[in-house]
């Protein structure tokens, strides 16, 4: 079993970790990306997306924004029901895994996300299990960007390395790893329960 390296802090992507998401399939056939991996590569760098995702454009902007870049065959109300229905609910023994590590260490959450996902209520239960909250939309800031992960460790006070961090995203994962956070790409609660114990922050 690994140990963590004087770990102060953990910090969990929401979406895919702890809260389902939906309709993959159908982004997949609507891209005509080969898989996840290459549909999140374009809708992580998309500018439309970050934009979006930061708080600087309405929700009605960025669909026709990600239509007309992607080249989307749908219309802006179809968009929109299938971006809304994105948060699929929060996983199984997603609650109780923060539960478990908020006993001994900082818990925070760190997720790209906005207005119309955030209300929802999978991620307003979630919100209330986390002393530490750091939203795309509300700082303004989004991952993989570089600052994003700066902007985190400041308000943590503490170095990079203390900081072990958890996403369902590569790309992400490896922006926090350049960063100098502790991160690795699990999906799920049960496999990043796993994850979390190998690295000696679950106590037994």
């Amino acid at each position: 079993m690994a140990s963590a390296r004087h770990i102060e802090v953990v910090l969990f992507d929401v979406g895919g970790i702890l809260i389902r998401l939906s309709d993959i399939d159908v982004w997949l056939q609507l891209t005509g990306d080969a898989d996840e991996q290459a549909f999140w590569r374009r809708w992580l760098h998309c500018p439309a997306t970050k934009a979006f995702d930061r708080g600087q454009c309405s929700i009605d902007e960025f669909a026709r924004q990600m239509i007309k870049s992607h080249d989307l065959p749908i219309d802006e109300s179809g968009f929109l029901a299938l971006f809304c229905n994105l948060p699929g609910g929060l996983f199984e023994g997603a609650l109780e895994l923060v539960d478990d590590v908020a006993e001994h260490l900082q818990v925070g959450c760190f997720s790209n996300t906005n207005e119309v996902h955030w209300s929802q209520p999978c991620n307003q239960i979630v919100h209330k299990k986390f002393e530490h909250h750091f939203l795309s939309f509300e700082i303004g800031l989004v991952k993989p960007d570089i600052e994003a992960f700066q902007y985190v460790a400041s308000a943590f006070d503490c170095a990079p390395e203390a900081v072990f961090f958890v996403d369902d995203n590569v790309i992400n994962v490896d922006a926090a790893r350049e960063f100098g956070f502790q991160a690795y790409v699990t999906k799920g609660p049960l496999e990043t329960r796993r994850v979390l114990s190998d690295h000696g922050l679950m106590k037994i």
